[in-house]
């Protein structure tokens, strides 16, 4: 069911840009906020994601897994590389590393058209991410208690539009 709601959205996200006669490629690129990492005393500023965190990572890489990836996306922290690492390997692709504080929207949308990209960020910087895609400020930082916020960012030619999804 999930599958098919993420299906739905997208295409519906997808036809809402159609009415750009101009250009027909789709990007779309896919955000999320690291899996639940360990949050024991003593682990330091960059902990590893917890048995449920890894299990959360595998149910993106099934949910995402709907069409192949071109490119996967991680901050450099444990955290992000385990829950990007299911997806990529689904896709037989390396994990780009990517500075969240250097991010052009305009190069990547560039760089990635026509692709589907996953980009694996914090709590913070992944609604940062999808504001300076959309070239407004919607969304505020996650909640540190969820996980499972999906965003889908879909562009054809200068039409970005969004999805939020949560996916349990």
């Amino acid at each position: 069911m999930k599958k098919f709601l993420l299906a739905l959205s997208v295409a519906l996200l997808t036809l809402s840009c159609a009415s750009a006669p101009e250009e027909t490629t789709v990007t779309t690129f896919y955000l999320i906020r690291h899996a639940e990492k360990d949050r024991s005393e003593g682990v330091g500023n960059d902990p590893q994601l917890t048995e449920e965190g890894l299990q959360r990572a595998q149910r993106w890489a099934e949910v995402l897994g709907l069409e192949p990836l071109d490119a996967v996306y991680s901050t450099d922290y444990l955290r992000t590389r385990q829950t990007a690492a299911p997806a990529a390997k689904a896709n037989e692709l390396e994990i780009a590393l990517y500075d969240p504080n250097a991010f052009d929207a305009r190069a990547w949308i560039t760089k990635h058209k026509g692709q589907r990209v996953l980009i694996v960020g914090h709590s913070n910087t992944t609604p940062m991410l999808v504001n300076t895609f959309l070239a407004e400020e919607r969304f505020t930082e996650i909640n540190d208690a969820v996980n499972g916020n999906l965003y889908v960012v879909t562009v054809m030619g200068e039409t970005v539009g969004v999805e939020l999804l949560l996916i349990e």
